[in-house]
């Protein structure tokens, strides 16, 4: 018998796994290393597998950990819409990476609403809504005051994480689950949205530096308020369906016009100094203009040329310059940490990754003696040892 606790999950939800990942009882022993016998009886109830080989089952099957402690195998989850554009050459897929990211963001939303009826509480409903009809900078205006966002507010940031997190926090207060996926490119997706009336879901992207997640974060919130759930990347140019193209366009727009609004830009001091037109800006004023709204370069001299403050030809210069600085700064970090190991903060990173909602019930759960610690290990797809850093990350 294999040391360590044991993983109490229903058997149903192996032989689910198994068979939704194409292996026969045979295949899948000789992969896990093990007598076929030995799945027969995990799959039958007659013994549980340790959390070590709950792990290797996870690993095999493609599952996340969390989704063996579902009471009973998931549904087809919704399919997920592709915003993202359009390839050179080919059709557009889900690499498997980002496939498990969204899988994993859906099963995260199964559970959290049986950890809520399993507390007797109630999950809070997503009222925001919109339409595409509207006019973006209103709509931006909109999710500005829901969220409780001003300008006093905003300049105290200076800072894209604080922003983030700032921004998020706030996100979430309105009944949404913002998790940040950290298997996928940026190059593949900037995030996605998982409509729901009730616990609808936002994944962001954690290999973007933070103003990108920003803008990621609203562009998915206004998803949402569309009532949609699919995958987008916030890149302005490449070809899309005509329909996808204006969502997205509309999705950038509300995004930009609740970070920096209209009236803001224009009464800023290095703005009103230009007066009307399009203009050139140096380096220096946009770099200030991003810092006092805690956002990208490139976003406050989008709103620019949206505003008609800059040209096209501007804007395309701009962008490609801050591309290259970016790559550049990537490969002198990668440069800089080539051989050495990183250290992880565990409980850092998963409450970072999972939200402090989801952590909060599930932790909350645990101290009322209704999962138990295994669960809550395979829940937050962490090893027990660091259950204890993740309730001092949530303040237990």
């Amino acid at each position: 018998m294999s040391k360590g606790p044991r993983a109490t999950i229903k058997p149903a939800l192996l032989v689910w796994a198994r068979e939704t990942a194409g292996y026969d009882l045979l295949t899948a022993a000789q992969k896990l290393g093990v007598e076929e016998v030995k799945i027969v009886a995990w799959e039958s109830g007659e013994d549980q597998p340790s959390i070590p080989q709950l792990r290797k089952l996870a690993e095999l099957y493609k599952r996340p950990l969390a989704v063996f402690y579902l009471s009973a195998p998931p549904l087809t989850f919704q399919p997920m819409h592709d915003f993202r554009r359009l390839p050179d050459f080919g059709g557009r897929h889900f690499s498997p990476e980002l496939t498990l990211e969204i899988r994993s963001a859906q099963q995260r939303r199964e559970l959290a609403l049986e950890l809520i009826d399993d507390a007797d509480g109630a999950p809070q409903r997503f009222e925001l809504s919109t339409s595409i009809k509207e006019d973006p900078e209103k709509v931006g205006a909109f999710v500005r005051g829901a969220l409780g966002i001003d300008y006093q507010l905003q300049a105290r940031w200076r800072d894209p994480r604080v922003a983030f997190h700032a921004w998020r926090s706030r996100v979430e207060d309105k009944g949404v689950l913002v998790f940040q996926a950290s298997r996928v490119e940026s190059s593949e997706a900037s995030g996605f949205a998982v409509w729901a009336d009730v616990l609808p879901v936002i994944v962001v992207n954690r290999k973007d530096v933070y103003p990108r997640r920003v803008f990621s974060l609203l562009h998915e919130l206004t998803h949402l308020m569309l009532h949609q759930s699919g995958v987008s990347d916030l890149d302005a140019n490449g070809a899309r369906p005509i329909d996808d193209e204006r969502l997205e366009m509309f999705c950038n727009h509300v995004a930009g016009a609740a970070l920096v609004p209209e009236d803001l830009l224009l009464g800023e001091t290095i703005v009103l100094e230009r007066g009307f037109g399009r203009h050139e800006w140096s380096d220096p004023e946009i770099k200030s203009l991003a810092l006092t709204y805690s956002v990208s370069r490139e976003t406050i001299v989008r709103r620019l040329l949206t505003l008609r403050r800059a040209t096209e030809d501007f804007y395309g210069r701009k962008r490609q310059q801050y591309a290259l600085e970016y790559q550049q700064q990537r490969e002198r970090e990668k440069e800089k940490n080539a051989g050495k190991e990183i250290p992880r903060n565990m409980p850092l990173e998963t409450v970072a990754n999972v939200g402090k909602p989801f952590a909060r019930w599930v932790i909350e759960n645990y101290r009322q003696d209704r999962i138990s610690l295994s669960e809550v290990s395979g829940y937050l797809g962490v090893k027990v040892r660091h259950v204890p850093g993740i309730e001092r990350q949530l303040d237990f």
